[in-house]
């Protein structure tokens, strides 16, 4: 459920344009007028903007905007206007150009998001990059992390809710062959978790747990390398509980001696418009504390105001 708040009347884009050229002209931009804008527009309602603002100033809205802003707010904004599957593209480029094993963006962006929104995202980064995602990752990964991510973003899943039991109940048994048998090789896991759809993979995880008595990332968790371990667990979140995974990813950016904007700013603009009313229950619960109160202890200035914002509480 989203947390964003358009106002029964929307002006029309022709009038947010020249309400954001007047925010920018003048001694200092007026950034709370940018967030009362941008901040209540969808990403439907923020691309027609883009396109009517170029259309009235022959300039494009995201550069003004890079050049009026600054610090974490300047990112947030940026990636808040973009298109979502071309946010997900620069996103995924940013990680793949700074890769390393602890980065999890990839991994949300392959497997908390529906086959058609990948297959957008995969579109958006040929156009900008002049590349394909899938040739990007495997040449800047190696190993299982390869295997697994060129796997991941290359998958096209079955979205329906059909399931098949015995297939569950076998490639759960698979899995857990390839989590315990201590050879290295996971190339059964990396094809079941990257290829069946996600009710088919629920179905077989409680299969797994049913057989083996507790869940697979148990298992995951005492029996793979580290590194490797942790990217796996992050995709069975993903796909089967994506709120607990984004929750904690805002705990750790949050509560960790120094906040981790880019994870804060990452999980705010991409969530805000998908389930952010579930990760803040998700969050209330884990921590006996809301989000906005979280977010407003951690953040300060037009930053805070515009997290604020898209997570559904106004800050004056």
């Amino acid at each position: 459920m989203s947390t964003i708040t358009v106002p029964v009347t929307t002006p029309t884009p022709s009038e947010d344009s020249e309400r954001l050229r007047k925010a920018f002209e003048g001694w200092g931009t007026n950034e709370k007028s940018i967030i009362q804008i941008l901040g209540h527009r969808t990403a439907a309602q923020r691309k027609v903007i883009r396109q009517s603002y170029f259309q009235l100033y022959e300039e494009d809205l995201l550069k003004r905007l890079e050049s009026e802003l600054s610090s974490d707010f300047e990112k947030a904004v940026f990636l808040w206007v973009l298109d979502p599957a071309e946010r997900d593209a620069v996103i995924s480029h940013d990680a793949i150009k700074k890769w390393n094993e602890k980065n999890i963006s990839l991994l949300e962006i392959s497997s908390a998001r529906s086959s058609a929104e990948l297959l957008t995202v995969r579109q958006a980064y040929h156009i900008r990059y002049k590349k394909s995602l899938e040739e990007d990752v495997a040449a800047h990964t190696s190993g299982n992390f390869r295997k697994l991510l060129v796997a991941l973003v290359s998958s096209y899943r079955y979205e329906g809710p059909e399931v098949d039991m015995h297939l569950a109940s076998y490639e759960a048994k698979k899995l857990n062959e390839s989590i315990t048998s201590k050879k290295d090789n996971y190339e059964e896991l990396i094809r079941i978790i990257s290829t069946r759809s996600k009710a088919q993979l629920n179905a077989t995880f409680n299969c797994y747990k049913d057989v083996y008595g507790h869940h697979i990332n148990k298992d995951l968790k005492s029996q793979a390398p580290e590194d490797f371990q942790d990217a796996v667990r992050v995709v069975i979140k993903c796909i089967c509980c994506p709120e607990k995974h984004f929750t904690k990813v805002l705990r750790l950016a949050i509560e960790k001696l120094g906040t981790d904007e880019d994870a804060l700013t990452r999980v705010v603009v991409t969530r805000a418009e998908v389930d952010m009313k579930h990760i803040k229950e998700a969050y209330a619960k884990r921590t006996s504390k809301t989000l906005e109160h979280a977010v407003a202890s951690d953040t300060s200035g037009d930053y805070q105001d515009f997290l604020l914002t898209l997570i559904g509480k106004d800050h004056a």
